[in-house]
């Protein structure tokens, strides 16, 4: 599943190239209805965490939600006739985009757009985010880290990704409590996820790995996968850390599989 800077990549790729301008919308799938939008100036395009939204006017957002299929595919005009089941296509001035196997596609209400961000835990990636409201629930709660970290009532945006770098990072076994943690690792905890998020839009992928730690630094091979860029732990179960050499473990915690070193994040 996509982690919130791929959202919010798309939403600055979609404010580039629509905002401001009148764009036909339609579903050449048949499973969004895309009339009241259809025609319409699109206003501007933003994102919260791995959710992103449309703005057209009051009480007309398109939200999108891409789970763990969905895909936006981008391309210059002259328009292309469809290709397997685009739920949502948008096509304005210079570029078309189509939307592919979305878990949500929906027109809201200003109103219903407000109900779900509240929902949804800060984002690192944006200016509004309050990461007070995430220390409430993390210094008040029993369940380890690594599944408050993926809990997007809690952070917005986090993925497995994020979550074992961040963990790694900060000497943080992923075991350890969220009320044991200690407010000032929090603070740099978060600080360090903002940086880090931003370098992945800016990037396209997540990097994690300190300079003195990088291929070029220590001779060792670059990342080879799927996902891109270099990290320490993600992934890389019965390879040696890259800071002490230990093997590292994996096990499945919030339906997911996480990873990290026992040595450089103790019990």
């Amino acid at each position: 599943m996509p982690e919130g800077h791929t959202l919010h990549r798309l939403a600055r790729l979609h404010q580039r190239r629509y905002a401001g301008t009148e764009v036909s919308v339609s579903s050449p799938q048949g499973r969004f209805v895309a009339s009241p939008v259809d025609g319409s100036v699109f206003r501007r395009a933003e994102a919260h965490g791995k959710h992103l939204f449309h703005v057209y006017g009051p009480d007309r957002v398109v939200h999108v939600h891409l789970g763990l299929y969905g895909t936006f595919a981008e391309a210059p005009l002259p328009v292309a006739a469809p290709v397997g089941q685009v739920r949502m296509r948008l096509v304005g001035p210079t570029h078309w985009t189509d939307l592919r196997g979305p878990t949500r596609c929906e027109l809201l209400t200003d109103v219903e757009v407000d109900a779900l961000r509240a929902r949804l835990g800060p984002d690192p990636l944006r200016r509004d985010a309050d990461p007070a409201r995430a220390w409430d629930r993390i210094s008040r709660s029993r369940s380890s880290l690594a599944v408050l970290l993926m809990d997007q009532s809690v952070i917005a945006g986090v993925g497995n990704v994020y979550r074992a770098e961040l963990l790694f990072r900060h000497g943080i076994h992923p075991s350890l409590p969220g009320r044991a943690l200690d407010p000032a690792l929090w603070s740099d905890m978060w600080a360090d996820l903002v940086t880090l998020m931003r370098l992945g839009v800016r990037r396209g992928r997540i990097d994690t790995v300190r300079d003195e730690h990088l291929p070029e630094a220590t001779g060792r091979a670059p990342r080879q996968d799927r996902h891109g860029g270099e990290v320490y732990v993600y992934r890389r179960a019965g390879l040696p850390c890259l800071v002490c050499g230990t093997e590292v473990r994996t096990e499945v915690l919030a339906g997911r599989n996480n990873f990290w070193c026992p040595t450089c994040q103790p019990a």
